[in-house]
């Protein structure tokens, strides 16, 4: 099936624009509950796959816990506090910031950004959203002994190993690899195999490499987003409930119960991720109060509320 209506743009009463895209529900067996347009298509799941790319990284023996850990699935606002966080990552591998190879950025958080413009601050690595995935790259280099120079070659060690993680929870084979907007590789998976993956995390145990995962991204939200995300907001709100927003428009969480959803919005447009995603999960079973933040997505005109996105009924 092609993609499908997922979300409606109302502007004063009439409908401007429709946002399409798929979606699957798992239930706590891993059964599907409900799904929309395509879900076994492949997708390139962009940062939805942090949490599993760290979880490799543990394996591989990357040696962090609490919010270093969620920082090294992030993609981070570039708050203090996570730029500070990513060069304890890179100091305890005996590394600095000139290791990294993530493309430099100013930070993503909107006010980080123009106080970072106003202060005259030119764009680096560090500031970048992934620059803590890039640190704990680095540092699970050097803990397995592998090469740091290449660490972002789709044939390298690391790559291999994350590859291998990817397959074994989202119980499918990666499809394709390309370049992410970080300059690491991104994987292709089906959005039914992501919503597997982050079942299989949500609901791993404490001990394991994937539960550390998801304990320190239910621990330590702001470091997986920031103080003004969404998914900060969604993984506080929500018991037992793990997250994560991706690019263009890609989107999962799981709990720890075993539900599961995953989305794409199929144009990357971002003001439709977050509706969507809670229609998902009242299909999922998640309190509707939990998740009612997520809804508040208004069009404006004048500087006023005249409208809004509005996720259309999955079942």
């Amino acid at each position: 099936m092609p993609d499908v209506p997922l979300a409606h743009v109302v502007r004063s009463g009439f409908v401007e624009s429709v946002h399409h895209g798929s979606v699957v529900v798992l239930g706590p067996d891993g059964e599907v509950l409900a799904s929309a347009g395509d879900p076994k298509a492949p997708i390139f799941a962009r940062s939805s796959n942090k949490l599993a790319q760290a979880a490799a990284m543990l394996r591989s023996g990357l040696d962090l816990d609490g919010e270093l850990l969620a920082l090294a699935a992030a993609s981070h606002s570039g708050e203090a506090f996570h730029l500070a966080a990513a060069q304890r990552i890179l100091a305890g591998a005996g590394l600095t910031e000139a290791d990294l190879q993530n493309t430099p950025d100013l930070p993503h958080d909107d006010t980080e950004r123009r106080a970072w413009i106003a202060a005259g601050r030119r764009a680096v690595p560090l500031a970048q959203n992934c620059s803590g995935k890039h640190a704990a790259m680095l540092a699970t280099c050097v803990a397995a002994g592998w090469d740091t120079a290449s660490y972002r070659d789709a044939d390298h060690p690391l790559q291999a190993a994350i590859a291998d993680t990817l397959t074994e929870l989202a119980g499918e084979p990666v499809v394709a690899t390309g370049t992410d907007g970080c300059g690491a590789p991104v994987m292709a998976q089906s959005l039914t195999g992501l919503a597997r993956s982050f079942r299989a995390m949500a609901t791993a145990a404490a001990t394991s490499e994937a539960g550390r995962v998801a304990a320190a991204v239910r621990a330590y939200p702001e470091y997986l987003g920031g103080s003004r995300r969404d998914v900060t907001t969604l993984i506080r709100a929500v018991p037992g409930l793990i997250a994560k927003d991706g690019a263009e428009a890609v989107f999962a969480a799981a709990l720890d119960d075993g539900r599961a959803v995953a989305l794409k919005i199929a144009d990357g447009g971002q003001r439709a991720r977050p509706v969507v995603m809670a229609e998902a999960l009242r299909l999922a079973g998640v309190a509707s109060s939990d998740v009612q933040f997520l809804r508040h997505a208004p069009v404006l005109g004048h500087g006023q509320p005249v409208g809004a996105v509005v996720a259309l009924p999955l079942g």
